[in-house]
């Protein structure tokens, strides 16, 4: 039981990706800190864990990075160690990168990649202190490839990729491990809650999310990745394939790019 009596930190654990893999963690044994910034909603999915004892709620907006450290001494001081991290909190994007308003672009930004590095140097140290830890990032299949509609929100998770590369470089000596997880369509709100280029959601459940993996399916095969402790896993349909094209058929996957309605 890799998960039994770990503390496992998910933020973005509100509803989809985060809230099953609340769930699954849960029944695997872990103590859990939920944290979005919908406080009633991560008492819902505190109440529907196996055992909601174990489960703690910290309402945190990891774009709100002065809120950060805070958050984290209340993690520490409550629970005296964090074992692994789980950076999901994102937000995603429906919109030509031409008819999006930059302080959209920098949204974006700020809550995929500033905000998910700003609680990750926060939380690193206690780990680099203890010599262990393990540091997970949901990050995207478009993590590795860019395409229309997704600009800001690529180039969000492309950032992600090139710091944590990093990181696990530099923390590996201390006995940290960090894992980069790529999910392709996942059956969730992201699409309703994306962002327009004016700022507003989309407001829409797009087709192809609807035929992705159910959640709980995607949390599932995300905890196996997490006990291996592997380097980076792509969790993914179909689109899947579209990472090895882009790696060993580059000038193939432009042009299917060029053809991509992903509205």
């Amino acid at each position: 039981m890799y998960f039994q009596n770990k503390l496992v930190w998910i933020t973005g654990a509100s509803s989809g990706i985060g809230e099953y893999l609340a769930y699954a963690l849960n029944e695997e044994g872990a103590r859990l800190v939920l944290s979005s910034r919908k406080t009633e909603e991560l008492e819902r999915v505190r109440s529907r864990c196996k055992n909601p004892d174990t489960v703690c709620v910290i309402p945190l907006d990891v774009s709100d990075q002065d809120a950060i450290p805070k958050a984290v001494e209340e993690v520490i001081s409550s629970f005296g160690a964090i074992d692994i991290l789980i950076n999901n909190a994102g937000i995603s994007q429906r919109e030509l990168a031409l008819g999006t308003q930059l302080s959209v672009d920098r949204q974006i930004m700020d809550v995929n990649y500033f905000g998910t590095i700003a609680l990750t140097k926060a939380v690193a140290p206690h780990m680099q202190t203890r010599r262990t830890g393990q540091i997970v990032v949901i990050s995207s299949v478009m993590g590795k490839f860019g395409a229309p509609y997704r600009s800001a929100y690529a180039a969000s998770k492309h950032a992600l990729h090139g710091f944590f590369d990093s990181l696990r470089a530099e923390l590996y000596p201390d006995g940290i491990r960090v894992s980069l997880i790529c999910p392709g369509y996942v059956h969730t709100n992201v699409t309703i809650n994306a962002l327009r280029g004016d700022g507003s959601p989309n407001s829409v459940m797009a087709e192809s999310t609807k035929g992705g993996f159910p959640p709980d399916v995607f949390a599932k095969k995300a905890l196996r990745v997490i006990k291996k402790h592997k380097r980076e896993a792509i969790i993914a349909k179909k689109e899947g394939l579209a990472v090895l094209i882009n790696r060993f058929a580059p000038a193939i996957f432009a042009r299917i790019a060029r053809n991509l309605k992903l509205k």
